[in-house]
């Protein structure tokens, strides 16, 4: 029943995610967002979605049916599934292997995009959907290595044990270059500006997704937004010491998903040798030095609590 309410709040806070994007967008582009439906324009994440799953499913001819039409529920799936590590106060839900979890689901979200590009059977939608591949790929290094430095800290992979952990002291002030490099590593997994490539509107008219429409399109939509959320509670949980009773673990998130949108409304497209580069030769030194600084920092601590038994 946990895991039911909360599905249920993630896809209530995906459709009022959805509005704060769009009105943030708009205030940061200077016109108008939406504000014709209903008193503020609230309603109108429902109204479009009401329009995309009542509309006409059209599959064109050529595609390769049951992965056409699997892979946006596949997607979907993966990103309400990985909400089980939520470290729930009550302990109705939870395991001691949370975060090894997070990087399996995290790993099977890019079947579902490499799926849907090539059952398409659309060159464009194909090359948005090895781009998300090479992408994913070379930003899961990163992202597993500074999650590893702080399990070496934590001492295991449940993620209840960050906030036992940070009641002091929040592990964003210990690891500030570490929390840039996992938020625009967040921001590559999700396939957001300024790392879309996997779309990539300019070149690849719509990318993976090129092909779908009405209901398939609303599945791959949620599926991106939840992976935001999820993302953003994560970023809470590590290097903001969230604990899911305390409000402003809530406010938190709702910021660092903020944080996307204004990413989005600010920075430009990157180059693609230049997102391949930046995970190569800047993210995987700095999250590797820091792993063995954190193990070091482990070694230590045991050294001298066996000297201080040994006296």
């Amino acid at each position: 029943m946990s895991y039911i309410v909360l599905v249920i709040c993630v896809l209530v806070s995906v459709a009022f995610f959805t509005l704060l994007e769009r009105s943030g967008l708009g205030y940061i582009q200077v016109r108008s967002g939406p504000n014709k439906v209903g008193v503020l324009g609230i309603p109108q994440p429902f109204a479009d979605a009401i329009s995309l799953f009542l509309s006409e499913s059209k599959s064109p001819l050529l595609t390769n049916y049951y992965p056409y039409y699997f892979c946006p529920v596949l997607a979907l799936f993966v990103s309400l599934v990985v909400w089980v590590v939520f470290p729930f106060e009550t302990m109705a839900i939870g395991f001691e292997l949370g975060v090894l979890f997070f990087l399996c689901c995290m790993s099977l979200g890019v079947y579902s995009v490499l799926g849907a590009g090539w059952a398409s059977n659309s060159k464009y939608a194909l090359l948005g959907g090895l781009r998300a591949v090479a992408q994913t790929i070379s930003y899961e290094v990163s992202l597993a290595l500074i999650l590893l430095s702080f399990v070496f800290l934590v001492e295991g992979y449940d993620l209840c044990l960050f906030s036992v952990y940070q009641g002091g002291l929040w592990f964003l002030f210990i690891s500030f270059p570490l929390m840039l490099a996992w938020f625009a590593s967040c921001l590559a997994e999700t396939n957001r500006t300024p790392f879309d490539f996997a779309e990539g509107e300019s070149e690849l008219v719509s990318g993976f997704n090129v092909e779908y429409g009405s209901g398939g399109f609303a599945l791959i939509f949620m599926a991106e937004y939840a992976s935001i959320l999820f993302m953003g509670f994560l970023f809470a949980v590590v290097f903001l010491g969230g604990c899911s009773a305390d409000i402003w673990f809530y406010f938190s998130v709702v910021f660092v998903a903020f944080a996307f949108i204004w990413v989005r409304g600010t920075l430009p497209r990157f180059r693609y040798d230049k997102l391949m580069g930046l995970a190569w030769s800047e993210f995987l030194p700095l999250s590797l030095n820091y792993l063995f600084f954190f193990v070091g920092l482990s070694i230590l601590f045991y050294v001298i609590m066996l000297m201080c038994s040994m006296i």
